[in-house]
């Protein structure tokens, strides 16, 4: 960003609730279905049919609120949205306004400069989701399958208070590890469960005032909200530099581009006539309820964070990705429980070797092809020796592979370490033998030489003898 200006970005996420049913009917919620199979006659609108309220998303926001520090509305209110689009047959989407569930939470992230910076919540609502237009395949029309019409969604609206493309990056990706921590939506979203809009407006550093604001819709990728933030900053102050003027719209990201276009004027909600709805009636909450739900919240990932530091002394940086999902965090705790190795190597081996496992054949924590266990038996036979870690590593792959736990592919392969110091010794002493100019080199001063004396040692016997071993002896020997 051009010095000299400042953004201000606020975010309004959109968390499709894991509930089997939708919000005012029993149609299913399942994806992937044909189209049009799963809208009955509530989701459409038909005359004399009433929705009825899905119990289960009042809880799922009870709990989002209370794991945000925010406020639970003794009493809130569905309203009426009233917008034409061909996926909303209604005419109308109910939606919440004046009267929210939840309002004023909190969410800390780290800022630009490495800091903790709080992020306000200023609402969450419930609504139902529209239906979806389809344009792909059909030359000069487009196709509506209103599967989604009337999914139960949370939005969840920020302050202004993100001043960078990367802020907001920081805080959807905590949002959304949130919503999966309390198991409230699955956060996919290639699927559209977990979708946002970004409202971006830049001034001049030092001005009170907020500039005009572009809403840029439905960014479904951490990576695409980045670029096409960044997109839009240097848009808006290009035009006011060019003696131009922001105008308020609403915009589409292009991924192909890598730019953003005009959708439609930006609507303000006098736009949208909204009143209450009068097929449903207030939700009240008692204290109770909340207290209820406040019982079940699990650890969060601040918290997680803040005690994998403390009792597994891990450094932060693997402490915060450990705990970025709670599947990922319970099988760091599965392993370390059922291994005496110290923490910080299983952590190491979960970020680093299990993890690039997962990325490489697209796979997600719950369907490791090595379990926690397993991982555990093979970090125990690097700390009780039987193999060196880079062993271990050729026994890791095999165990992906589905060729047996650690102990099975370490006795198949014949992967034992060596650390039978009269063999080693052996070894070291033809090493020597055969290397004389590199003897001289290391005794004249050339110390950094041990790592060729090391490696040859290795190569000889295969990697399994013992490299703690092996450094000794040949440091003693080539003193001598």
């Amino acid at each position: 960003m051009k010095a000299g200006w400042e953004v201000v970005i606020g975010l309004e996420i959109h968390a499709q609730l894991a509930t089997r049913s939708k919000i005012f009917s029993g149609a299913s919620t399942a994806y992937g279905a044909a189209p049009n199979t799963q809208a009955c006659l509530v989701d459409l609108g038909y005359p004399g049919v009433l929705p009825v309220l899905n119990e289960e998303v009042v809880h799922m926001a009870t709990m989002f609120g209370l794991a945000v520090n925010a406020t639970v509305a003794p009493r809130s209110v569905f309203a009426r949205k009233n917008y034409f689009y061909p996926d909303l047959p209604k005419g109308y989407q109910i939606s919440q306004f004046e009267l929210p569930i939840v309002e004023h939470g909190e969410l800390y992230i780290t800022d630009d400069e490495g800091r903790d910076k709080r992020i306000g919540i200023t609402r969450a609502h419930l609504e139902e989701d529209a239906g979806k237009s389809i344009h792909e395949g059909l030359e000069r029309s487009s196709g509506i399958d209103l599967n989604r019409a009337g999914t139960p969604l949370l939005e969840i609206v920020s302050e202004p208070d993100l001043r960078s493309a990367k802020e907001a990056v920081a805080y959807m990706r905590k949002m959304h590890s949130i919503v999966r921590y309390l198991r409230i939506s699955d956060g996919n979203m290639q699927e559209g469960s977990f979708r946002c809009d970004a409202n971006v407006s830049v001034r001049p550093v030092g001005q009170q005032e907020l500039g005009t604001r572009t809403e840029l819709k439905n960014l479904n990728s951490f990576r695409f909200v980045e670029r096409a933030i960044n997109f839009e900053i240097d848009r808006q102050i290009e035009v006011i530099e060019d003696g131009g003027e922001v105008v308020q719209e609403t915009r589409l990201y292009d991924s192909d581009k890598d730019e953003t276009r005009p959708m439609r004027s930006k609507e303000e909600s006098h736009d949208y006539r909204y009143f209450p709805d009068p097929d449903l009636l207030p939700v009240e909450i008692s204290p109770e309820y909340i207290e209820t739900a406040r019982q079940q919240l699990p650890e969060l990932p601040t918290a997680k964070k803040r005690r994998f530091t403390d009792q597994y002394d891990l450094k932060p940086d693997d402490a915060d990705l450990l705990t970025g999902s709670r599947p990922l965090a319970d099988y760091f705790e599965a392993a370390v429980a059922a291994t005496g190795a110290k923490p910080q190597l299983v952590a190491n081996w979960v970020i680093g070797d299990l993890s690039g496992a997962l990325n490489r054949d697209s796979l997600e924590i719950a369907d490791s092809k090595v379990s926690a266990t397993e991982l555990a038996g093979l970090l125990t036979r690097i700390h009780d020796n039987t193999i060196s870690g880079k062993i271990a590593k050729q026994v890791f792959e095999a165990m992906w592979a589905g060729e047996g736990d650690a102990d099975t592919v370490i006795d198949a392969k014949g992967l034992k370490q060596i650390t039978d110091s009269t063999a080693i010794e052996a070894v070291v002493d033809e090493v020597i033998a055969a290397n004389p100019g590199q003897v001289a080199e290391y005794r004249a001063g050339k110390e950094k030489l041990i790592g060729f004396f090391v490696g040859r040692v290795m190569q000889a016997t295969k990697g399994q003898a013992n490299p703690g071993q092996v450094n000794q002896i040949l440091k003693k020997k080539l003193h001598d």
